[in-house]
């Protein structure tokens, strides 16, 4: 009996931090940050912290949480009511980088049992800035991948889905990096 309710009460507080984590990801992508060249928002930090702090398997289910609320309708993607919502935003210009959202946050929970495996105290902060480089590089990849097919190969895609971004991208990786000793308790 009582292991019953220490098992449901261990399913709730996951679905708790689920829950919590898909509204942090809103939150994170309405909030726009002056940042040169381009506004930042806080999104791809949240989706790496997400990996970091509690793993690839609550990072996969709070990411595809968001996903689906914003497909299902919810205004929770960065231009949204604004730009339209649902499957009709979703489907737009930046669904490669939402379906990244997916691999940044599996590759940064996988990093993050690597690390804990690994015993911390072995691991030095270049381990942990480059694992973030590499998961936040699907997001990339996946977006620039869309992009080029949804707007022309012939446009620059990297100059316009990329470069804009890269600045702010390495300022919260730096962030999350020094972060980490912190995120991992």
């Amino acid at each position: 009996m009582e292991i019953a309710k220490s098992q449901s009460t261990k399913i709730l507080k996951y679905f708790l931090v689920i829950f919590l984590g898909s509204i942090l990801l809103t939150i994170s992508s309405k909030i726009k940050i002056p940042f040169y060249p381009v506004p930042m928002t806080m999104q791809t930090f949240v989706v790496l912290f997400l990996g970091l702090a509690f793993g690839y398997k609550v990072g996969l289910a709070t990411v595809s949480l968001y996903l689906l609320e914003g497909i299902l309708g919810f205004p929770v993607f960065s231009n949204s009511p604004e730009k339209g919502v649902g499957l009709v935003y979703f489907t737009g210009p930046t669904m490669g980088y939402l379906i990244g959202f997916l691999l940044a946050v599996f590759s940064a929970g996988i990093h993050k049992d690597l690390i804990n495996y690994a015993n911390y105290k072995y691991i030095n902060m270049l381990s942990v800035f480059s694992g973030l480089i590499i998961s936040v590089s699907f997001i990339y990849i996946l977006g620039l991948l869309w992009l080029g097919y949804l707007i022309g190969w012939e446009k620059p895609i990297f100059k316009l889905g990329a470069q804009p971004f890269l600045l702010a991208e390495l300022f919260k990786i730096l962030l999350l990096t020094i972060l980490y000793p912190w995120i991992k308790k």
